[in-house]
């Protein structure tokens, strides 16, 4: 079904709740409970590829996860930018050769498995309750400090971190981009870390979860959600709690902190990540910002120009799109 909101509404909805009054505060102190130095290991993998540089990074993370990130960086040289690529929900980062085109143009490339999933980063955490499928209901029954997709949040803002100290990286150009949870990554990139200095996301997950339910979007991206109610609470008696716990990983909530230029792109036909749901997200956003509407995509891998697209917009390139 698509979303039932007409494209008339959408450019001034801003999401069916507001963020926690302590919302900010919130997410500040788990930063400020972050070591002061991160550990860390970045092997180069001997790939026989010249003037590209293959690095495995590997770190703790918060709740005793292990993560792991591919950095393809131009060899010999210094104070090259950094774009932090994202992948989407149970993913894992792109193949090492999938990164080399950003290295031809002088840039760095950093992605990172978000643990739990496909790639190699590792969740060792403990939930209480139904953690049967998804990754959003994994702590939420816990309150807000015991929700996982808070560690991938603090993943991502270490990662940049950790980067951002490697001599030859120039943390002043550092970029992020992804697409569906890489999307909604590549935003908290930005939000958390003002290291990052533009983003790109396109049809960004995890936002206006109240909206989700009651679009009845059981997709499988946001299934568990309905999969929680129907067996564990069918009279939705515990939903006002569990909304305003989910409140402090809903993207939409963090717009407001990004102060760096935004793409975004939205297909309107999505039926994963709904385009009111993503409206909620860039109607919050008080930096520059610019937003791209696809009509007769839905959820879709966008081959088409966008890939050129989103080089002009990171690198400053200028290709020309040929009709």
């Amino acid at each position: 079904m698509k979303d039932i909101m007409p494209l008339s509404e959408m450019p001034t909805y801003r999401g069916r709740r507001e963020a926690p009054i302590d919302f900010d505060r919130f997410w500040q102190q788990q930063l400020a409970d972050l070591p002061k130095s991160f550990g860390y290991t970045l092997a180069e993998k001997n790939f026989g590829t010249g003037d590209i540089g293959c690095y495995n990074l590997k770190f703790d993370g918060t709740n005793n996860g292990k993560v792991y990130a591919r950095c393809v960086f131009p060899k010999n040289s210094k104070n090259f930018p950094v774009i932090f690529r994202f992948h989407g929900y149970m993913g894992q980062v792109p193949d090492w050769s999938a990164l080399f085109s950003y290295v031809a143009m002088g840039y760095g490339v950093v992605a990172m498995d978000v643990r739990g999933q496909s790639g190699q980063s590792i969740d060792h955490g403990t939930f209480n309750g139904n953690t049967v499928k998804g990754h959003i209901v994994r702590g939420m029954i816990d309150g807000p400090d015991s929700l996982f997709y808070k560690d991938i949040y603090l993943d991502v803002y270490t990662l940049i971190e950790i980067v951002a100290g490697l001599p030859q990286t120039d943390e002043n150009r550092f970029y992020s981009y992804g697409e569906s949870q890489g999307g909604a990554l590549s935003l908290i990139a930005a939000a958390l870390n003002s290291r990052i200095k533009r983003c790109v996301t396109i049809y960004p997950f995890l936002s206006d979860f109240k909206r989700v339910l009651e679009l009845g979007n059981t997709s499988e991206a946001y299934d568990e959600l309905f999969r929680y109610f129907k067996f564990h609470d069918p009279f939705h008696e515990s939903e006002e709690k569990i909304l305003s716990t989910l409140d402090y990983i809903d993207i939409k909530n963090f717009a407001h902190l990004i102060k760096c230029p935004v793409k975004f792109v939205t297909c309107l036909d999505d039926v994963v990540c709904y385009p009111s749901t993503q409206y909620a997200i860039y109607n919050r956003i008080d930096a520059k910002k610019e937003h791209f509407l696809l009509p007769e995509y839905g959820h879709d891998s966008i081959n088409v120009h966008l890939n050129d697209y989103v080089m002009n917009w990171l690198m400053d390139t200028n290709i020309k799109v040929s009709y």
